[in-house]
């Protein structure tokens, strides 16, 4: 079969059975995997990309090539998970924009197009690694370029790029020391091999069958894989930056009028605050993958661009240790299913980004967004106990209009289910504190219920009309300090009702202060806030949160 040009058709076909192909190996590319989760899964992270991509293809048939290319390019950016799977996208993403005007197109054209997806996922990375599927794709590239020059037929082309694409990856354990430390390949660069095999298939007209493909890999070939991990060579204490950040903003034109988007500048600027850094954008969306220290941080300069489409945050110490706990009890690999029900789940409600991010982090299972203006009702706190695929489940509802809606979920969930009747963001973290994995369902929820006592909550909103509760006069606009659910004090000024609340709020039992600060304090006046605590209360320790909850300026916590 001579094949001297590919039209839409056939990329299509190539992109269909490349996703197959890493479909079918998924659980083999994570077997190699090396580094600390939750990188840890790079074939699945790969695949989910890859597959996005492929669906949109799917879904909307095409002849011209170039047109196919985008549709892939732009189902990999918003399907992207982890570094791996950016990084897949942004080869793609390159690889596209060098054939967009072309209807079909030639051996050369698809080397020159494998060059230009290396330039724009060099890039997306920060601090480009060598050893990686970056340095498998740019050699494999730089080597397809030298083969179109005397192939013009696609099949003997590619079946010499894909065998300069194998020596590349058995190259990377001398290029990155961990890999030869463990005995492995490149989990990112396997990945990308296996597409490129899927790509050949396609061209010699094969189908890559999916049956099957969850037994793929041999128990045997796991556990040979598996029990050269690095996990259990490195300390949870090792790493500097402990959670993995990941979100999606869609621009908004107001805020990027005030604040125009610039890639570099932002890759810039969140260099400072952890590393493994990718930052990807298009005219639409940006895209961030980052190790973090604080989470939080990394959120509010990506939502000063526009609206959050993803979230995502991972606590990598903890997830090491299970992992190196887990290996050293097991003595051999059993696969995991995937609707294995665990021992516990947790659901909670939160307002505002920061502090979703902020429940996941110390252990909430499912966050539900909701609060105050925004009651979840009884379907979506089922629907959240089922995604916690659990057998006993504890609610924090957070919130006094939500805990009849909660206990109403408990009673109909096959789920054995817990309601502790938190009313408040700062209770529900107090609770949530409290829990402990190795007890019963009913010890949790005592003591998770005890936790809510050592905690007082206050609030500072504004009010939405003229009124006078408890004595209190109150203007429409004003701010009000609410301490637990009554209103102790007002102020024409934001700060100036935060710092009456405080006043009323610490005595000489109050140890710390956490500040959760809303999405419309300044940086400048909180400083202010804290500064002011400083002065007033020195034997209290203070710390703080960017909350970006909305309508309540400032939420405290004192215990």
């Amino acid at each position: 079969m001579s094949i001297k040009r590919i039209d839409g058709r056939l990329f299509a076909e190539m992109v269909i059975q490349g996703a197959n192909n890493l479909t079918k190996n998924v659980k083999f590319v994570d077997s190699l995997n090396v580094f600390p989760v939750p990188d840890g899964d790079t074939g699945t992270n790969m695949n989910l990309s890859i597959t996005s991509g492929s669906k949109e293809v799917k879904e909307n048939p095409n002849n011209h090539v170039g047109k196919v290319g985008q549709l892939f390019a732009k189902g990999l950016l918003m399907g992207a998970r982890g570094n791996s799977g950016v990084i897949l996208s942004q080869l793609f993403r390159g690889f596209s924009k060098s054939i967009e005007s072309k209807q079909t197109i030639s051996t050369a054209e698809f080397a020159a197009a494998l060059e230009a997806g290396v330039e724009s996922a060099y890039k997306a990375v920060m601090k480009p690694i060598e050893g990686t599927i970056l340095t498998v794709a740019r050699e494999t590239a730089k080597k397809s370029v030298e083969i179109a020059a005397n192939h013009d037929e696609y099949i003997p082309f590619l079946e010499k790029t894909i065998k300069e694409a194998k020596a590349s990856l058995n190259r990377t354990p001398d290029l990155l020391p961990v890999l030869k430390q463990v005995g492995v390949v490149d989990s990112g660069g396997q990945g990308l091999v296996l597409v490129y095999e899927g790509f050949l298939a396609a061209l010699k007209g094969e189908e890559i069958s999916l049956e099957g493909a969850e037994e793929a890999l041999s128990l045997e070939e796991l556990v040979e894989a598996e029990h050269r991990n690095v996990q259990s060579m490195l300390n949870a204490e090792d790493i500097v930056f402990g959670y993995c950040t990941e979100f999606m903003v869609r621009f908004e034109k107001d805020k990027t009028d005030k604040n125009p988007f610039d890639l570099n500048a932002f890759r810039e600027e969140l260099s400072e605050l952890g590393d493994s850094l990718l930052v990807v954008a298009d005219d639409e969306i940006v895209k961030v993958h980052i190790h973090a220290e604080y989470p939080g941080e990394v959120f509010n300069r990506g939502q000063r661009y526009g609206s959050f489409l993803k979230i995502k945050v991972e606590n990598m110490r903890e997830q090491h240790s299970n992992l190196v706990h887990d290996d050293k009890e097991k003595k051999q690999l059993t696969p995991i299913k995937n609707n294995e029900k665990q021992e516990y789940g947790i659901v909670t409600v939160a307002m505002g980004s920061g502090i979703k991010v902020l429940f996941e982090s110390i252990g909430a299972t499912v966050v539900i967004e909701g609060g105050q203006t925004m009651n979840p009702s009884t379907e979506d706190i089922v629907k959240a106990i089922e995604k916690c695929n659990a057998k006993n489940v504890i609610v924090l509802p957070n919130n006094g209009n939500i805990v009849m809606a909660a206990e109403q979920a408990a009673t109909v969930s096959d789920a054995d289910v817990a309601v502790v009747t938190s009313k408040s963001v700062p209770q529900g973290m107090s609770a949530l504190l409290a829990f402990n994995p190795t007890v019963t369902l009913e010890e949790n929820a005592e003591g998770m219920k005890d936790a809510l006592q050592y905690v007082k909550t206050g609030q500072v909103t504004f009010a939405v009309r003229d009124t006078e509760i408890d004595g209190v006069e109150i203007k429409k606009d004003h701010f009000m300090g609410i301490l637990e659910n009554k209103i102790i004090t007002t102020d024409a000024n934001q700060l100036g009702a935060a710092k009456k609340l405080l006043s009323e709020m610490v005595d000489e039992d109050s140890e710390i202060l956490t500040i959760l600060q809303g999405e419309d304090v300044s940086d400048e006046e909180l400083a202010e806030l804290v500064s002011y605590v400083e002065d007033q209360f020195e034997e209290i320790e203070v710390e703080v949160h960017k909350g970006n909850q909305p309508l309540y300026s400032y939420i405290f916590s004192i215990e």
